[in-house]
């Protein structure tokens, strides 16, 4: 779990540096970590009732606020530097906070997450 947690820091971190291109796959991810998918499934779902997925949009959410909060970056600037085309960032974006980045930047504040298991939403 400790691998897979420093594995997502380290790929959004690389990615806003752009020294990787793609926003990686569960199963990418995985593989970076020398573990089947299922696997690392069924360990961060059997030990914190939580599929990997969810943790990894929590993180993407948590980078998109510190950009918003910190940056002069427009909301689509900052989609595009996630990898996600801007719309689906926005309905990314809402489907988890219940609010839109540019909500989010005016407001400063931090939006109550909503449980993703809830959501419709897939990557």
């Amino acid at each position: 779990m400790e691998q897979y947690f420093a594995f997502i820091d380290q790929h959004l971190s690389d990615l806003l540096e752009d020294r990787v291109d793609d926003m990686l796959t569960i199963s990418q991810i995985a593989q970076q970590l020398f573990i089947a998918p299922g696997h690392l499934t069924n360990t961060l779902t059997k030990e914190t009732g939580h599929h990997p997925c969810y943790y990894y949009d929590l993180k993407i959410i948590e980078v998109a606020n510190q950009l918003l909060l910190n940056t002069n970056l427009s909301g689509s600037e900052i989609a595009r530097r996630l990898t996600f085309d801007p719309s689906n960032f926005v309905k990314f974006y809402k489907s988890i906070t219940g609010i839109t980045p540019a909500i989010f930047r005016e407001k400063k504040a931090l939006p109550p997450v909503l449980p993703i298991e809830q959501k419709k939403y897939t990557r």
